[in-house]
Formats: C-alpha cells, structure tokens, sequence
C-alpha cells in the first residue's frame, strides 16, 4: 500500500517534529546541492531551526550569493521606477567605458607601449605576466606540435603498412608469372620433343617401306609398268651353256 497523504500543519509532538525537520533538512538539502550540479546554478540556502540553529548550504560562497542578491533585489528596484532605470543605466554605461579604458591600456603596456608612468613592482608584475603568458604559449605549442608529430607517426605506420602488403601482392604476381612462364615454355618444349620424335618415326617408317630400287619410265611415276621377258638372242662366241640374260622392257 501506498503512503498516506500528509496533511501539512505543525507537529504538537516536539521529538517528533525534531525527527520530521532532521530528516527533511537533510533532504532539503540534497536536492540544493544536486540542483546547483544538475544546471549549473548557483544556490544559497540558510535555515534555522526552531532552537536557533543555523545550517547553510551554498553552491560557492554564501558571502557572494548573498551579495549578489542584494544587488539584483536594488536593481530590480531600481528598474521598476522610469527615473532610477535611467541613472541606472547611465551607471552601467560608464562602467563599462572604464572596463574598457582599463583593458585597452592594459593591453598596451602588454605590448611594451606606454610604460612611462609604471613603476617598478608595476613592471615586474607585468613581465610576470608576460612570461606566465610565454609560459602558456610555449606549452600549448609544444602541444599541438607532439600532437601533429604524433598523427604524422600513425600515417607513417600506415603508409608502412601499405607498402607492405603492396610488396607482397607484387611478389606473389612475380611468381605467378614465373609459373606461368615455365608452364608454357614447358609446354613448347614437349610440343617441340613430341613432333621431333614423330618426324624421326616417320622417316624411320619411310626408310623402312621405301624399297632399296625403284622403276620410272621417265614421265611419270603414277603410270603402270609392263614388265616382260625377252628371249636373249644368240651371240656367236657364246656357248649354249651359259646362263640365259634376262632383259627387262619398258612397254
């Protein structure tokens, strides 16, 4: 079950009403500070207890949040009637001229203008100043340049990288084209072994078909030959004896 609505009143019971205001001070307090930190505000809180305690809360100095009050509340006054808004603005007006006379001549005796008149705690505070400011310069330049230095590394380690596997893609081409390389010359040199090898068989063939002797008729070698015997024909100092000479004729 859900908690009973309270009904806001003063609480008879004093121990009970001291426990009620420790516990909602504490709360009270809680939601001050996480207010200031949550928006950036600045929060001032004073309570009092019915025994005239004091306990305060502020988000930088009490002293100052103070102060500021009181100058917004007699502002705020001020804005409400036509004639104080006029000297109240005329007010501002001239302190912002002397803000800006002050930053001006400031500005002047930071770049060595003007120093007639300053004394020496005066120049010893503004070369302080001026070295506190080279100081910082220095600093974030030497910053920024460890910081480029730093990106310059990391693309040269890129870059590196790169190259690398750039080297290897175009070994790994090279040897692909060797391979390619010694595949086709060695394809043309067994090419080259297998005709040479069929061209000795061939000619081996031929020598072996091709008989020791051949005919022609002396026109044409597709013509057929007529080949016939002839009876030799007695010679006078030949004997009968002797063996018959066979002659072959062309027809």
């Amino acid at each position: 079950m859900g908690r009973g609505k309270i009904v806001i009143r003063r609480i008879d019971n004093s121990t009970s009403r001291q426990v009620t205001f420790s516990k909602r001070r504490n709360g009270l307090l809680k939601k001050a500070r996480e207010l200031s930190i949550l928006c950036d505000a600045e929060v001032g809180l004073v309570i009092f207890s019915s025994t005239a305690k004091l306990y305060e809360y502020s988000s930088s100095s009490m002293a100052t949040v103070i102060e500021r009050y009181n100058k917004l509340k007699q502002d705020h006054h001020q804005l409400t009637n036509p004639a104080s808004e006029v000297k109240f603005w005329q007010r501002e007006a001239t302190n912002l001229r002397q803000q800006l006379q002050n930053l001006q001549e400031c500005h002047r005796q930071l770049m060595g203008e003007e120093l007639s008149g300053l004394s020496v705690k005066d120049l010893q505070n503004l070369e302080s100043k001026l070295e506190m400011s080279l100081k910082g310069v220095r600093m974030k330049k030497d910053q920024v340049l460890i910081e480029e230095i730093k990106e310059l590394n990391h693309k040269g380690n890129l870059i590196h990288q790169e190259n690398l596997e750039l080297y290897k893609k175009v070994n790994l081409v090279n040897q692909e084209k060797k391979g390619l390389k010694k595949k086709v010359y060695g394809e043309r040199n067994l090419s080259a072994a297998v005709e040479g090898y069929g061209a000795r068989n061939v000619c081996a063939a031929n020598s072996v078909s091709q008989p020791p002797y051949s005919f022609t008729n002396g026109h044409d070698s597709h013509l057929p030959l007529h080949l016939q015997l002839s009876q030799p024909r007695p010679q006078n100092n030949e004997t009968p004896e002797k063996s018959m000479q066979l002659g072959l004729q062309l027809h």
